[in-house]
């Protein structure tokens, strides 16, 4: 579910190129296996449609962006070094950086772009430095089958660092209302809209109103919206992030649009949070695919 002014720059590509939506430079693939774009202002991943999916493509993004320097809400934006309010690699004199870290605001440039399983495999690298010990890059993997997303840090300083970080799927869903998610069952969570109250999840989730929610698990989910069961798999997290603002919405997302997004998140928290030391590489990865009913 994406904004009609991008889909129909999605319609008018035959191939791989890149073209300019809201502002921003987007590379755009529309071949046999389906459809990708990914805006270079931040790394992210915009839209995925796998060809004979018969929806609007697995990923929402709202159809009132912000102009820049904001940020674009929907598809999955990278929250590095950091998430939310655990800023343990924010480097300003009074942890005062960006909410979710600089690198979903951005200038990202495309370093390599190739064929990979009957799809497309991209890198991508932030056009400047954005910590002085840490380097990000991104992967990613598209195909008829999944998209595959690899956030890779690299520590390139002296001194040990402490990261967290998501990738925050935005997932398109018929009504956010009616939507469970499977394979939480039994694990504790925090929840952030009672003051990081700690409890235990009864039953699969269901979503009836606004969620903020920290489930300390690896387990592979599953979205079921009634309409289609998405599989998610998470790499390098212990952490799944579970968020929709309920009536509380943010300012660039209209109510009717509202609807139709879950975030599920591979995330690093402050559950797990990754110490990393000279010379480590830390990857956080999310794998949407589709699951069959029999899940």
């Amino acid at each position: 579910m994406i904004p009609r002014s991008l889909r129909t720059l999605l319609d008018e590509t035959h191939g791989r190129r890149r073209a300019e939506w809201a502002g921003r430079e987007v590379w755009l693939a529309n071949e046999a296996w389906g459809e990708l774009a990914v805006s270079l202002q931040g790394a992210q991943v915009l839209h995925f449609l796998p060809a004979g999916d018969g929806s609007d493509g697995w990923l929402w993004v709202t159809p009132t962006p912000q102009a820049l320097p904001g940020g674009i809400r929907g598809g999955i934006p990278l929250c590095w070094p950091w998430f939310a309010d655990d800023r343990y690699a924010d480097e300003s004199p009074d942890r005062s950086g960006p909410f979710h870290g600089p690198a979903r605001k951005a200038d990202w440039r495309l370093d390599a772009e190739d064929d990979h399983e009957e799809g497309v495999e991209l890198h991508l690298s932030p056009e400047g430095r954005l910590h002085t010990q840490l380097a990000p890059r991104l992967v990613v993997q598209a195909n008829a089958r999944r998209l595959h997303l690899e956030l890779i840090t690299e520590h390139i300083g002296e001194t040990p660092v402490k990261i967290s970080g998501a990738l925050h799927s935005y997932l398109a869903v018929r009504d956010v209302f009616a939507c469970r998610v499977e394979g939480l069952a039994g694990a504790r969570y925090l929840d952030k809209l009672a003051g990081f109250a700690e409890r235990d999840q009864q039953g699969e989730l269901g979503v009836r109103g606004g969620l903020d929610r920290i489930y300390h698990s690896n387990a592979e989910l599953v979205l079921d919206d009634g309409s289609r069961r998405l599989r998610i798999a998470r790499q390098g997290s212990d952490s799944a992030v579970i968020w929709h603002p309920g009536e509380t919405l943010p300012d660039d997302t209209p109510e009717e649009a509202a609807r139709h997004f879950l975030c599920v998140e591979s995330a690093n928290t402050r559950l797990d949070p990754v110490w990393l030391v000279p010379g480590a590489q830390h990857l956080l990865g999310t794998t949407l695919s589709v699951a069959d009913a029999a899940s």
